[in-house]
């Protein structure tokens, strides 16, 4: 009796260690969950309340109960692009390219999870771009969506897709406007319109550079008449006299200069005579 005993003890430990391998074998895959860099998790307990919402699991390796989950979330900026067909101002119908840059709140997947779920994507954030583009543009007219407009409609899709997810968790960093495609005769008309636009600014800019030049012009000479009226009113016989003695003394000391006569030209002034030679 005291032998069974005995080998009864030594078999309980085994039995422990086996059950604990069998466990690990069957169940090991889920005890344990690596989160990738740009992702974090949301945990759901399913004895303990279900989505832990305040808890939001870091980049690394985590022990989790075998019958919890974790449920993955790249946090990393992500970006979607719609191809729609919207209408304008005016009716005609417009073919745009947009997108977004988008990520969901880190310190808010758990309530996003439990809200939402891992297909927020497709369920709030496609949705919301969609609706504010077409918004958006249909308060314009194409002319002014193919132009001029372009930025402003970008600012008032993103403004109209933030309100819309401003309660879903999700945060929304650009929108872009990739391309518009409108029916080619409207496009050939705005063109043209535009090319007219731009030939007038560039005819108007040459008259307003011509009237400028002509202005410079006029002042320009009106400048040189009022010096020439103060230099002639300035000039006295004296000074022309002694302008003609320094002009004078400056050609005798050239060595084509040989003879001078001093007081024989008119006025009294001096003359050169000519070569020695």
């Amino acid at each position: 009796m005291a032998q069974e005993e005995i080998n009864f003890k030594k078999i309980i430990p085994v039995a422990i260690i086996v059950i604990i391998v069998i466990v690990l074998i069957a169940f090991g895959s889920r005890m344990t969950v690596t989160i990738d860099a740009g992702h974090a998790g949301v945990l759901f307990k399913t004895f303990g309340g279900g989505i832990e919402k305040e808890t939001t699991y870091g980049e690394g390796f985590h022990f989790i109960a075998p019958w919890n989950k974790m449920y993955i979330y790249e946090t990393r900026q992500q970006e979607v692009a719609e191809m729609m067909n919207v209408l304008s101002s005016n009716g005609l119908e417009i073919n745009v390219d947009v997108s977004t840059w988008y990520l969901p709140k880190y310190d808010k997947i758990g309530f996003l999870h439990a809200t939402i779920g891992t297909n927020y994507l497709q369920r709030v954030v496609i949705p919301s771009l969609r609706a504010s583009t077409r918004s958006v543009i249909g308060r314009y007219t194409p002319e002014e969506i193919y132009s001029t407009h372009r930025d402003i409609i970008q600012d008032e899709i993103f403004q109209e897709v933030v309100v819309l997810l401003k309660e879903k968790y999700v945060q929304i960093n650009k929108i872009l406007i990739r391309s518009i495609v409108l029916p080619p005769t409207i496009k050939q008309a705005i063109e043209s319109k535009l090319k007219q636009e731009q030939e007038s600014l560039e005819y108007e800019f040459k008259l307003v550079k011509a009237h400028k030049e002509a202005e410079r012009q006029r002042i320009d000479a009106e400048g040189k008449a009022a010096a020439n009226r103060i230099l002639s009113a300035s000039i006295t016989d004296k000074i022309l006299k002694e302008k003609g003695i320094q002009a004078t003394l400056e050609l005798s000391a050239s060595p084509n200069a040989k003879v001078v006569v001093i007081g024989s030209g008119k006025d009294g002034l001096p003359i050169i005579l000519g070569d020695s030679k």
